[in-house]
């Protein structure tokens, strides 16, 4: 028996509850019908080659099957077979690994994921998901906020912690490392660690609310485990990875030590727009984002629903799947962040909810009187959104945020 690319096309093919199936945007390159691109993007991301191949009788067919074409879309379905339980590397290498290179297409992006329960029961999911607000902070009616000290980085370890007090006692939730802030020579890891988590719990007396710390433990993978370890010690309820230049690899075994400690993990996605910024080509973030939560991450950054200073895809949809039924498995808490200030809250809101996390830099820090003013300005504007009150309403009544919206508006910025 052979194998030939006529062999991965088969438009009368219903796929099985087991497969995995994936939705592509393909342009095939000069010369090469939808068809014959089609056929060879599920021939090159399951077992096919470029010759055709003699099989005997000590083989399993793992061959994917490009099932449906609509213009530019294809979808790919994919034998539960062809995966190695719980690895997600091996995953990728198939759906999105050699394909991004082929001649074949002069572009291809993987859009969409369709996973099985064969599939996702093999991952842990995350440990606490959106339920971090009511487990961690007793928050059940707001959104949680968070902040990044400004400068993200030059800072100095006690600089860094009062930094992280000022915001605490203003309102916020969360302190959290920027992603290029790790273990650097002008703030050690350590040393930020022990003072953030001293001053945190001077601001739970002084506010009688709780409060955390989201410390960059991003590193090789078993420095990031002894830093797991270091943070448990230490009393925290968090850390903070990198998830895209970690790896799948470094998250998932986070992930495992992050359980035995019973730490929530928060995803910051740098350098997801290496895969997912260019329309025609790549990986989107909503797949992105679904590899995240079943490799099991609690929080995960979505973007602002076009608000704020940074492109975004599709936030919206993105955070109704995070929320969705995925065979039993836990939600995530979507973090909207960057370029956002106090002003932008009523219509970040409407868009994305409350269930959500809210993280401000520079709309706090950089607020005409201070840290604890612009925090104090943030918990304003969310608390009145959540009576149902006029964010003007709220700012008459606090001068904070007063001079926030006077500064900034409600304008995005650029």
């Amino acid at each position: 028996m052979g194998i030939t690319y006529e062999d991965f096309l088969d438009l009368d093919y219903e796929p099985t509850d087991e497969d995995l199936v994936c939705t592509f945007r393909i342009d095939p390159a000069t010369g090469m019908s939808t068809e014959a691109a089609a056929s060879r993007v599920a021939s090159e991301s399951s077992n096919g080659t470029w010759a055709a191949l003699q099989t005997g009788a000590d083989f399993t067919d793992m061959g994917a099957t490009t099932f449906d074409i609509d213009g530019d879309l294809i979808r790919v379905a994919y034998p539960a077979g062809l995966f190695e339980p719980g690895n997600m590397p091996q995953v990728l290498s198939c759906i999105a690994g050699n394909i991004m290179g082929m001649k074949a297409v002069d572009t291809i992006r993987l859009l969409d994921c369709e996973w099985p329960e064969s599939v996702v029961s093999a991952y842990p999911g995350p440990l606490y998901g959106s339920s971090v607000r009511e487990e961690i902070f007793g928050v059940t009616d707001r959104p949680i906020t968070a902040t990044v000290p400004k400068p993200k980085v030059g800072l100095s370890t006690a600089a860094h912690a009062q930094v992280g007090y000022d915001a605490w006692v203003g309102g916020v939730d969360l302190l959290k490392d920027d992603e290029n802030l790790t273990d650097q020579a002008f703030n050690p890891f350590s040393d930020r660690l022990t003072e953030s988590l001293s001053l945190r719990d001077d601001a739970e007396d002084e506010t009688g609310e709780k409060k955390s710390y989201l410390i960059n433990v991003t590193a090789d993978t078993q420095t990031m485990l002894d830093r797991v370890d270091e943070v448990a010690a230490q009393g925290g309820e968090y850390v903070m990875v990198d998830i895209i230049t970690a790896g799948w690899a470094g998250l998932q075994t986070v992930r495992e030590r992050t359980e035995k400690h019973g730490l929530a993990i928060h995803a910051h996605r740098a350098m997801h727009a290496a895969f997912d910024r260019l329309p025609a080509h790549g990986v989107s973030m909503r797949v992105l984002a679904q590899v995240s939560r079943l490799c099991g991450v609690d929080q995960l950054h979505t973007g602002t629903a076009g608000l704020g200073k940074l492109a975004n895809e599709d936030t919206v949809g993105i955070n109704e799947w995070l929320a969705g039924d995925l065979h039993g498995a836990t939600d995530v808490l979507p973090v909207a962040s960057g370029g956002l200030h106090p002003g932008l809250l009523p219509d970040l809101l409407d868009a994305t909810g409350t269930n959500v996390c809210v993280q401000l830099g520079g709309g706090i820090h950089g607020h005409p009187d201070g840290t604890r003013a612009g925090a104090v300005a943030l918990r304003s504007a969310i608390d009145a959104y959540v009576e149902g009150r006029a964010i003007t309403e709220a700012a008459e009544e606090t001068p904070e945020l007063a001079v926030a919206l006077d500064k900034w508006g409600t304008e995005t910025p650029r």
